[in-house]
């Protein structure tokens, strides 16, 4: 990898029933993750996703392009948005410094429906 190299984009539709199953798993039944009813009700558009379902999503896409789970050696992000079940999350990320230790600084984020979800994230790669 390269300085200005971008990493494949991962691309996932969550599905309706997301929510519920990454709620069992994370154990965060906060009511708007699960509930399209008390998540409108509360001003929500409707039952928005995990900010760490989405995170996981950026991991993901990094680990990918690292050449497994072992090459992620540190990840943080900004969530600058909601997510929301049944529409297309794009992770992208482009390598902005390869450093002398071997390290790979990849800028990355993801977006859904032309909204930036996740800002100002930074992988560091051991490729």
């Amino acid at each position: 990898m390269q300085v200005g190299d971008e990493i494949e984009p991962l691309r996932v539709i969550p599905d309706k029933y997301l929510t519920v199953r990454y709620a069992g798993a994370s154990g965060d039944f906060n009511p708007i993750h699960i509930d399209e009813e008390f998540a409108r009700d509360v001003g929500l558009p409707g039952k928005i996703l995990h900010g760490l379902y989405t995170m996981a999503q950026v991991a993901r896409a990094h680990t990918d392009a690292g050449g497994g789970p072992h090459s992620l050696k540190r990840l943080s992000v900004q969530f600058r948005g909601m997510g929301v079940p049944e529409s297309e999350l794009t992770v992208t990320g482009t390598v902005s410094d390869v450093r002398d230790d071997g390290i790979t600084v990849v800028d990355c984020g993801c977006e859904q429906d032309g909204k930036r979800i996740i800002r100002a994230g930074e992988a560091h790669l051991r490729p």
